[in-house]
Order: C-alpha cells, then sequence, then structure tokens
C-alpha cells in the first residue's frame, strides 16, 4: 500500500498541492457614500411609513418635515426611538439629521426615520456598521397590517353568531 497521510501536509503533498491551495481574497472594506456636501441620504421604511434621510456631520441636530424632532414627535417615546441609532453606534451629538416622512402613523414614521438614520449612518461612517447591524437597525421590519377578508368583519373577526 502506499504511504500513509497522516496529516493535511501529506494530503496536499500527495494530490499534488496545486489543486488544493486555495486562494482566499480579503473582501474589500466598504468606501463611504456621500454627495457633494458630505451627507449620506438613505431610506427608510416602517408599517407604511416612508422616510427619506440625509445625515452630516454636526451637533446632533434632527429635523423631521421641517420641524424639530421634540416638536414633530412630541411624545418621549418616539424621540427615544430616534435616538438609538446614535447611542448604539456611539456617536451621540456628532450627526445633523434632516428627514422627510410621509405615510402611516406617528409610530411607524418614528421606525422609519429610525430606519432610515441607521442606513445613512453606515453610509456615512462605514465602521459603524457592525454595531448597527448587531442590534438589528439595519433590517426592514416587514410587519404590516393584515387585510381584511371577505365573508369577516375585519382581517379574522367573524359576524356574530345567531342561533336563531
Amino acid at each position: 500500500m502506499a504511504e500513509e497521510i497522516k496529516s493535511l501536509d501529506d494530503l496536499k503533498s500527495a494530490v499534488g498541492g496545486v489543486a488544493a491551495e486555495a486562494v482566499v481574497e480579503a473582501a474589500a472594506p466598504r468606501a463611504p457614500q456621500r454627495d457633494d456636501l458630505g451627507r449620506a441620504y438613505a431610506t427608510g421604511k416602517r408599517k407604511d411609513a416612508v422616510a427619506r434621510v440625509w445625515v452630516k456631520p454636526g451637533s446632533g441636530k434632527v429635523t423631521v418635515n421641517g420641524k424639530d424632532m421634540s416638536e414633530y414627535f412630541a411624545r418621549p417615546v418616539l424621540q427615544m426611538i430616534l435616538r438609538q441609532p446614535f447611542d448604539v453606534a456611539g456617536v451621540a451629538n456628532q450627526y445633523d439629521v434632516y428627514a422627510t416622512v410621509a405615510g402611516g402613523g406617528l409610530s411607524g414614521q418614528a421606525g422609519a426615520v429610525k430606519h432610515g438614520i441607521s442606513k445613512a449612518l453606515q453610509l456615512h461612517e462605514p465602521s459603524l456598521r457592525a454595531a448597527l447591524k448587531a442590534a438589528g437597525f439595519l433590517t426592514r421590519d416587514s410587519r404590516v397590517v393584515e387585510r381584511k377578508k371577505y365573508g369577516k368583519a375585519k382581517a379574522r373577526r367573524s359576524f356574530q353568531f345567531s342561533k336563531r
């Protein structure tokens, strides 16, 4: 019988070495995507709301539909949702945000702006991608309202049953 193979090096030499060597190229690092004004743009979506978001280095001012964040989103919970991407990435008060949002209600709009901010941040500074992705902020939440079916009062609710 031929010589005994005890290690991977022995196997490589037995096979010939050429086919066994796989050249693995390192993935090219992501390049920042910014416009002429130094802004990064992204679209965020949640439920029926769609937000167009521009992010640029600044003092942390957030403008939504021409109003300040605290004026447009009056509830503290919604303001907290908008601040989450900055806190997770560790860049609070370092970026200015300008967003236009349409459709849905306030909660969906806040989620859409949050999604847009997260996507724009990772486009502006690719090193922030790992933290944002680990927190799940780059994934679009695909849950939407279930449609009404025929023969039903609502999506699942049936009409009241009458025995007689």
